[in-house]
């Protein structure tokens, strides 16, 4: 309502000054000044205008939407009422709330990828469950080779998470290859993002959900919603700003701070750096349209407070920024595994990376330092002769299968292909097997925004070896209980250099640093993120009941403005061109 009526404000105040240009100036002029006076006078008028249709427009659309959708999300509600579910455990009437029976989108288009993002949305789906026992969550998924069964059979292998299938369904996609970055070979940021407006359309002509939450981190859907939809409550859990302060300083980097260090050099370079900073400001501004952001790091945190901060504060938002640490199963892995002087005499010396086959993870850095372990100065050394290194992770595509290829070509160039192992997508069994016999846990990526595998390492008692940026240095691999529970590296040689410095540790060493490890692992239990996720939905089911804005006044307010708006414009075109 205040932007329309903003917008129609600043129109007649720019007519009154036209107006009184043309009274003291222009009818004394000479034609050319007449001709100039009736352009600026047409365009502005007719700028002015198109913002406002805009404005104008989207809750319209959003009407139709709505309407198309309202059969399936009827369809949805009725049969859920139908299943008559009876609950294991009795339920707090005041702190479950029964009767709130809406739908939770979670926007999620690469929903069985099986990494830490992952977790997150169904760590967060369950919490959900339990606590607004008869609300529905749908999961928007481009994930079309996966049926539902097959999906949530997944998760429980993978993350040992157990949903109640009733309520919970899959509305399928079928534009996600416009968030694909092969999609976009150039500006690959700005077009992704705006491919994720094509998603979210596909997504919303699905199903128009009560509540809109994002788990990827597509920040440019929070704009379309509420431009469609003023009254939906927005929440985000951000994994990872799309550019940050720390990318821009990269540009001038000379190697180790990312995919694109040192990229912002020369012509080409300053092109880039221009980009980037106009990217930074239209990032900040669609960020500012979510009304719950979490984040999974103080990393991450202070740089969306920083890139939307400025916009939040200009949309008037109610809630701060805040971090809550991915859950990890820490209850699991200790109870899986033994960290004592006994299990201690049970691991081998083998280094385990868990990660998706991405370029940031920096895999191809991490088969060098391993060579340079292997076959380096230190390759008389018993302790390193004896070491192998197994990379676990999942293949979400034939990019990620063509990139495990290349890795396993490079472990053959680097003459360390006998001491290198695979496992891709592998199950939760096979995962708890190699934390068990491991000794190191590895992590290699520049400014990891929090590091769900670190944690892990953690809690299963591994020493850890961790690139030393971001999460994985300032929330997790820190000083505990008055001692290190790791080693931080950069470069090819720093992580060599960790990696026999934690393999040559005295068994009392080991077992003293892996029990401060787990302790400190702690901080980050499944228990831990449930109670922040539940305080996230309760904000947003607020929203639901509460709504910042008065929908039905403002669509009316909209309406107005524009069709007022439209018969200013008429008339003044009339009297220009009369």
């Amino acid at each position: 309502m205040w932007a329309a009526v903003s917008y129609f404000g600043t129109a007649s105040a720019a007519n009154a000054a036209l107006l009184w240009l043309q009274t003291n100036y222009v009818k004394q002029g000479p034609s050319s000044t007449i001709l100039i006076y009736r352009f600026l006078q047409t365009w502005l008028l007719l700028l002015l205008f198109t913002i406002t249709l805009v404005i104008a427009i989207g809750p319209w659309i959003g009407y139709l939407l709505k309407r198309k959708t309202s059969s399936r999300k009827e369809r949805i509600l009725s049969w859920i009422e139908e299943q008559n579910i009876e609950r294991n455990k009795v339920l707090d009437d005041a702190k479950t709330d029964n009767d709130w029976r809406g739908i939770i989108g979670f926007f999620h288009p690469f929903c069985n990828a099986g990494g830490g993002g992952e977790r997150v949305l169904w760590a967060a789906i369950k919490a959900t469950q339990d606590r607004y026992p008869n609300a529905t969550c749908a999961v928007y998924t481009g994930d079309h080779d996966a049926a539902k069964a097959q999906i949530l059979e997944r998760v429980g292998d993978r993350f040992n998470i157990e949903l109640d299938a009733t309520r919970v369904f899959f509305l399928y996609l079928s534009q996600r290859r416009w968030v694909l970055a092969s999609t976009w070979p150039h500006v690959t940021l700005l077009g992704q993002s705006l491919g994720s407006l094509i998603l979210a359309v596909d997504a919303f002509s699905l199903l128009v959900p009560d509540i809109f939450v994002d788990t990827m981190g597509y920040a440019f859907t929070f704009a379309l919603a509420k431009w469609l939809f003023p009254d939906i409550p927005t929440g985000a859990y951000i994994h990872y700003p799309t550019i940050s302060t720390d990318m821009l300083g990269s540009l001038d980097a000379d190697e180790n701070q990312g995919l694109n260090a040192g990229t912002g050099k020369g012509a080409k370079g300053a092109v880039k750096k221009a980009y980037w900073r106009l990217f930074a400001s239209l990032y900040g501004w669609v960020g500012g349209y979510a009304d719950v952001i979490v984040t999974n790091s103080s990393w991450t945190r202070e740089h969306i407070q920083a890139i939307w901060g400025p916009a939040r504060k200009g949309k008037d938002k109610q809630t701060e920024v805040s971090v809550l640490f991915p859950p990890v199963a820490v209850e699991d892995l200790v109870k899986a595994i033994s960290v004592d002087t006994e299990s201690e005499e049970q691991r081998e010396n083998i280094l385990v990376y868990i990660a998706q086959f991405r370029p940031e993870k920096n895999h191809t850095m991490l088969l060098q330092a391993f060579a340079e372990l292997i076959n380096g100065v230190s390759s008389d050394d018993p302790v390193a002769k004896s070491a192998k290194l197994v990379l676990i992770g999942s293949v979400r595509d034939d990019d990620d299968a063509k990139r495990v290829y290349e890795l396993r070509l490079l472990a053959h160039e680097l003459n360390i292909k006998e001491v290198v192992e695979f496992v891709c997508d592998a199950s939760w069994p096979d995962i708890l097997h190699w934390l068990g016999k491991s000794s190191i846990g590895i992590n290699g990526m520049w400014n990891e925004h929090f590091g769900i595998g670190v944690v892990e390492y953690q809690a299963a008692g591994l020493i850890s070896v961790v690139n030393d940026s971001g999460g994985p240095k300032r929330d997790i691999v820190i000083e505990y209980d008055g001692g290190p529970t790791g080693f931080h590296a950069s470069t090819a040689k720093e992580y060599s250099q960790a990696f026999l410095k934690a393999l040559k540790l005295s068994s009392e060493e080991k077992t003293a640093m892996r029990i401060r490890a787990r302790s400190s692992a702690k901080r980050f239990s499944q228990a831990q993120f449930d109670r922040g996720w539940i305080d996230v939905a309760e904000n947003l089911v607020k929203l639901t009941k509460h709504p910042i804005i008065n929908v039905e006044k403002q669509d009316n307010a909209v309406w107005l403005a524009g069709a007022a708006y439209l018969f200013f414009i008429v008339f003044e075109i009339w009297k220009i061109l009369r």
